[in-house]
């Protein structure tokens, strides 16, 4: 795929979580623009091997993207108003299992009810992606692969050596319970903002905010993310980290992100920085985590060239750990809507051997 077309299916894969597509204009208020099924399925063929365990070959599902499934529509009210909602959920090809875990909800992509308006933007209230979900698969060439990408390892998987334990980001990719207003695009600057409601009696203090600005000129790209949680889970919600043991007396996590990219033509470049601390009460103090991320996307025939490396520093009170990762991946277009790819991961924390993950799959879009 040229750079123009992936760029532009990857801005149109943001817009999809971030809020539906418009209806055309001059549709009659009080009716209703239609319902869209839409989705993609993806699975892929390969090995992995855990660090210090033995390889095991696998059919995978979600190589370069997590399969999803979903319905939305909006409804004309007039004046540029529209009711808006989008119903959506994760599924795992290789076992036709509903979620990307067997702990994970029927709708936990989004789940939402809202009014947008070209003047004023959109709101909308339900289960919502997070901005900073979106400001770190934008800056990253293998998008939000959870399989092959080293930005959503080092943003949303945990890791540890045996001292510092990584939790990554708590809170998922997208909150339940929350409000999000999007503003709209003005100069290529949009602002999203985010609320989830803890709903604890008595507690008003647990939530969860964020938001993100992202600005797109041309060639140049850039965004800037924070985002706040102060509750671990809630019944109901994927929150919960790998290992809650290791988190005894959490706070609070604070998270903030800058990203950038700049397409060249012969190659896209993108580069990303994040300081994740995530504040506990215990005997080694707040986890402070600090990573970067540099790739790059080469059109190569009918398909680019991926690459991405990524870099952490993880520490504690008490000890530190870094964290190297890398991929390398081709990705193929037979259509416009179904391409294949091959890829390679290597993740390696240090003093501990390597894991790495390699596989050839297909992706369809409906």
């Amino acid at each position: 795929m040229h750079l123009k077309h992936r760029a532009l299916a990857a801005a149109a894969m943001a817009a999809s979580l971030a809020q539906p597509a418009l209806a055309q204009s001059g549709v009659t208020p009080g009716v209703t623009s239609g319902v869209t099924l839409y989705g993609q399925v993806d699975a892929f063929v390969g090995s992995t091997r855990a660090s210090g365990g033995e390889r095991t070959a696998i059919v995978g599902a979600g190589g370069m993207q997590t399969s999803y499934w979903g319905m939305r529509g909006n409804e004309d009210l007039g004046n540029g108003l529209k009711a808006i909602f989008d119903l959506n959920g994760f599924y795992r090809v290789d076992t036709g299992r509903f979620g990307r875990s067997d702990t994970d909800g029927f709708l936990t992509r989004s789940a939402y009810a809202g009014l947008q308006s070209p003047k004023y933007g959109t709101v909308r209230l339900g289960r919502n992606t997070t901005p900073y979900f979106l400001s770190t698969i934008l800056f990253n060439p293998l998008v939000d692969s959870y399989n092959f990408g080293p930005s959503i390892f080092h943003t949303y998987k945990t890791a540890t050596d045996g001292r510092v334990f990584d939790p990554g980001i708590i809170g998922d990719s997208g909150w339940s319970n929350s409000v999000v207003y999007s503003s709209p695009t003005a100069g290529g600057l949009t602002v999203n903002l985010i609320y989830a409601f803890g709903e604890q009696a008595g507690s008003t203090g647990q939530n969860k905010w964020g938001g993100n600005v992202t600005w797109f000129s041309g060639a140049f790209a850039a965004t800037a993310a924070f985002q706040q949680v102060s509750f671990n889970a809630v019944p109901g919600d994927v929150t919960a980290p790998a290992a809650p043991a290791a988190l005894a007396g959490f706070d609070k996590q604070t998270a903030a992100q800058l990203g950038v990219s700049y397409d060249l033509g012969v190659a896209k470049l993108f580069g990303q920085a994040q300081y994740i601390r995530t504040a506990v009460n215990g005997a080694q103090g707040d986890i402070r985590h600090a990573n970067g991320q540099v790739g790059t996307s080469i059109p190569a025939g009918a398909g680019s060239v991926l690459a991405s490396y990524a870099y952490a520093n993880t520490r504690n009170d008490v000890a530190a750990m870094g964290r190297h990762t890398a991929a390398i991946a081709y990705d193929y277009n037979l259509s416009k809507r179904t391409d294949l790819y091959a890829a390679y991961f290597y993740d390696r924390v240090t003093g501990r051997p390597h894991a790495e993950t390699l596989g050839a799959g297909m992706r369809h879009r409906f």
